[in-house]
């Protein structure tokens, strides 16, 4: 075997040293490579923790607006129901108290009739009938001031809701079906609710 030349000898041994150069590089690139890929997964992870935490706050910040909704909308009914039975109370209230006065007044008005025919009756004792008048108009201004008061009718025209006919007459001075006599009064509560019918006598 013939030994290797000088220049062999220097060929071999830049070949040598070209092959541990690219080896270097290689193994740089490969631990570059490395540390890039653990650098994107730490990101990757870091990202996905914080789209994790996002999800999740966004999913109790939903949760709690829903429960919110359902406490509000809870809370509505309630009010709802509570100004319906307010209200419902209230009417029920005002109509039992209306047909209490209704009751009371309507019992009273056979005593108004009779101060009425007393006061339109003969007597000599002037200071009984002015005692009775008195009597009379103090009456009256109490259930004026409950709300009762009298109907009119003379002149006016037939009102069935009101008035009840007993007597009919055709003359020509008169409108048709107007009222021309009274022969019992008629009262209302509150111009809404008739206590009693006029008794009266309607022409034409």
């Amino acid at each position: 075997m013939m030994p290797e030349t000088k220049s062999a000898q220097a060929e071999n041994a830049a070949d040598k040293e070209n092959s541990q150069t690219a080896q270097t590089a290689e193994n740089n690139e490969t631990a570059q490579n490395e540390q890039a890929c653990e650098k994107d997964c730490t990101q990757n992870e870091a990202t996905d923790k914080k789209e994790k935490k996002q999800g999740s706050k966004k999913k109790k910040d939903n949760e709690l607006e829903e429960k919110f909704k359902q406490l509000n909308d809870t809370y509505l009914r309630m009010l709802a129901e509570y100004d319906n039975y307010r209200k419902r109370t209230q009417k029920e209230k005002e109509s039992m108290f209306s047909d209490g006065i209704s009751k009371v007044v309507s019992a009273i008005l056979p005593v108004i009739d009779n101060f009425e025919r007393a006061l339109i009756s003969d007597s000599s004792d002037e200071e009984f009938k002015n005692g009775v008048d008195m009597i009379y108009k103090q009456l009256v201004t109490t259930l004026e001031g409950l709300g009762v008061r009298e109907l009119e009718c003379q002149g006016k025209v037939f009102d069935p809701t009101m008035h009840n006919a007993i007597m009919h007459i055709d003359d020509e001075q008169y409108g048709e079906n107007e009222i021309v006599e009274v022969f019992q009064k008629g009262y209302i509560y509150k111009d809404e609710t008739v206590l009693r019918h006029a008794v009266v006598k309607v022409a034409n």
